[in-house]
């Protein structure tokens, strides 16, 4: 058993010692299975309150170039589906209570990013990399839910910061972990005025107009399988 021990222990370090150079020109295409964590906060105007942005899994397709000897571009690509509500919101106004949570359906992001990166030249299996960059956040298929009459996301830009490493298993299969955080805000604009109170028609051109100043800031944590092309 110490024999075997030894072996697997050397045959590990030797593959360590021979990783697979990334050159220039080489395309790299990944598959990851990604889970998009919000890092949620709220201005909310009239009801007040926090936001709660749901959690999503999803499965995400990159494509990395090479343009320079460890310098790349990655393009990354995927879309997920996220429940909403307020939290804590005062709906006294129209005879509600002084802290409740308002169910504000689901909305669909569509994140493609483009990241620039370094890989640092370890000249083993392990290929660790950084990338920063920039993301245009689309949200669309908003379902208002069930409680208000309608709502409203504005499309964002956001900086995107990213950390990760390729580990290889052969000269064209690699393995593949990777974070990245996007500093995503949005403005939402609900349409509440169907709560208006009988009593209190003036009320009708407020709720209809509620805004929000919505920080997302999503952690994009993925493992994935990637193949090269060189």
């Amino acid at each position: 058993m110490k024999i075997l021990r030894l072996s697997i222990l050397g045959v590990l370090l030797a593959a360590s010692l021979n990783g697979f150079a990334q050159q220039k020109n080489e395309l790299d295409i990944r598959l990851r299975a990604v889970g998009i964590l919000p890092q949620e906060s709220a201005t909310i105007g009239v009801i007040g309150g926090n936001v709660n942005i749901s959690n999503a899994y999803i499965p995400e397709l990159d494509f990395t170039y090479y343009f320079a000897k460890n310098f790349s571009a990655e393009l990354i690509l995927g879309t997920s589906k996220h429940k909403v509500h307020t939290t804590g919101s005062n709906l006294t106004a129209i005879g509600g209570p002084a802290s409740a949570d308002v169910n504000l359906g689901s909305v669909w992001l569509l994140p493609p990013t483009l990241n620039l990166q370094y890989h640092l030249p370890t000249g083993t299996i392990l290929k660790p990399y950084v990338g920063a960059g920039a993301n245009y956040t689309i949200f669309y298929n908003a379902d208002k839910g069930t409680t208000v009459q309608g709502i409203d996301y504005k499309n964002k830009f956001a900086f995107s910061a990213q950390l990760g490493t390729d580990i290889d298993l052969s000269k064209k299969v690699f393995l593949n972990i990777d974070i990245k955080k996007l500093f995503l805000n949005t403005d939402v604009t609900v349409d509440a005025s169907n709560l208006t109170p009988a009593g209190s028609p003036s009320l009708a051109p407020v709720l209809r107009n509620i805004g929000a100043d919505v920080k997302i800031k999503p952690w994009v944590v993925g493992i994935g399988i990637g193949y090269r092309f060189n």
